[in-house]
């Protein structure tokens, strides 16, 4: 029975046509953080000549491993449309190893073989972490992941408004125009998005990016000079640099692999309730554990074919909610496209040119949609007095670590790279208040927006309003 915010429904089967445009959709929104990562480490640690191929690995795997979640195969897999990509949680561990191995005097062959083996060390950490989350029910509750997921949500944005203005140090930043562009894709696609014709709603995103790109083009141009040095095509190697280990900067990663863990429940719990699925009970807990064992599992893939740690994107939560397709089928179209595209680097070029105001028009808003999924989920519960308070303080942390990131200077390196994510220090918070408030009573009940006190009957239940 189809939900009226849905065009597809999750197991319905829409045409060829319309999951190829739904999966577009969801590969520009994800594209861009998925090879990022792998740019900022292979940059800083001046692994330029496999920058090409460690690229289109980690668009294969991102492929691979969103198959993967979308298939669920026995135990493996959210069975829902949850994109795979390289995760950002892990550059400064990565990038601390890697320096390590530099100034012991080791080559790029060294640094990336560390890198591997770390990467799939810390996967079987995620994969142990996924069997006890049966056990976990107090700890993933509505409450601690509507806050993750508005997290998530406030933590991307940022990633959107920075590519509106121009991306992160580009030349002639906040540019008006730039901006008038940005903001010109953002309307295209919202007023779109509001059409009545679910055509429109479907091609939204890719009209207004389309239009963008398509202005910047016939005005200012669009520099495709990269497209030269790439090779025609990328054979996937496992183990193409070998594999090393080290205990000491493994323990840094390790802990990192749980809160991505934890990050990845709460994208799942997004995805569900964009898709109309269960976010409580049997069901929904059965899909966090897949998840987060498909994560694992693709991590393990990820180090093995020459990339790193891979976990469930958010961003790709807007795109379902904006098109109305949560369909499974658009999850392997997407697949497909990845892995496609990371045989054939010159397709990733080609996307890789997408002018940065066209693409933080079109992810501003999908990332804003994340955060207003997270508030939904915590509206759909009654908020006390208590749950305000776990709710203002975790919120208060990661809009903190976002604002003043230097605050955290001090802490141990470790500690800091676990906490200058505002998704863990949200969650991480939003947890311990969780598990150590002591419940409140029905006479010290009070619902977030009312004056008066609920009264004493421990009968009398608490009114709750959707």
């Amino acid at each position: 029975m189809h939900n009226s915010d849905l065009l597809f429904n999750l197991h319905d089967k829409p045409s060829a046509l319309t999951s190829l445009i739904a999966a577009f959709q969801h590969m520009l929104a994800s594209f861009v953080g998925v090879i990022t990562p792998t740019l900022i480490i292979a940059s800083t640690l001046e692994l330029a000549e496999y920058t090409p191929y460690l690229i289109s690995m980690a668009l294969f795997v991102s492929g691979v491993g969103t198959a993967v979640q979308t298939k669920r195969t026995g135990p493996i897999g959210s069975g829902l449309v949850a994109i795979q990509g390289t995760s950002f949680a892990f550059i400064s561990a990565l990038l601390l190893a890697g320096n390590q191995v530099k100034n012991n005097g080791g080559s790029s062959e060294d640094i990336l073989a560390l890198l591997f083996g770390l990467t799939m060390a810390g996967a079987v950490v995620e994969i142990v972490f996924s069997l006890f989350i049966a056990q976990l029910k107090r700890i993933i509750t509505p409450l601690t992941t509507g806050i993750v997921i508005t997290a998530i949500g406030l933590s991307l944005i940022n990633v959107g408004m920075t590519d509106l203005a121009g991306g992160f140090n580009a030349q002639g930043f906040a540019d008006v125009s730039n901006l008038g562009i940005g903001v010109a894709v953002l309307l295209v696609i919202v007023f779109l998005n509001a059409s009545s014709n679910h055509w429109l709603r479907l091609s939204a995103i890719f009209i207004g990016m389309f239009l963008g790109t398509f202005y910047i083009v016939f005005t200012d141009g669009i520099n495709l000079q990269h497209l030269a040095v790439l090779p025609v095509i990328a054979i996937p190697q496992p183990f193409a640099f070998g594999i090393d280990f080290d205990i000491s900067l493994f323990l840094p990663i390790a802990l990192i692999y749980l809160f991505s863990a934890i990050e990845t429940a709460g994208d799942l719990t997004a995805n569900s309730l964009f898709c109309k699925q269960p976010t409580s009970g049997p069901l929904y807990l059965s899909r966090i554990k897949g998840g987060i064992l498909g994560d694992g599992i693709n991590s393990l893939l990820a180090g093995a074919f020459n990339t790193f740690p891979n976990t469930t994107f958010g961003q790709n939560n807007g795109v379902i909610q904006l098109t109305g397709i949560a369909s499974r089928k658009v999850g392997f179209y997407v697949a497909g496209l990845f892995v496609a595209v990371g045989f054939f680097p010159v397709v990733g070029g080609i996307l890789q040119a997408i002018p940065k105001p066209v693409l933080g028009g079109a992810t501003l808003v999908m990332f804003a949609m994340v955060a207003v999924g997270g508030l939904k989920l915590l509206a759909s519960h009654a908020l006390d007095r208590r749950s305000s308070l776990v709710t203002a303080c975790s919120l208060g942390m990661a809009i903190g670590v976002m604002m003043v990131p230097e605050a955290l200077s001090q802490l141990p390196l470790w500690l800091k790279n676990v906490l200058s994510s505002p998704v863990t220090s949200a969650g991480l918070t939003a947890i311990a208040l969780d598990l150590t408030l002591p419940k409140m009573t029905d006479t010290d009940s009070s619902v977030l927006g009312r004056n008066d006190l609920l009264k004493s009957d421990e009968n009398q239940p608490v009114a709750s309003e959707n």
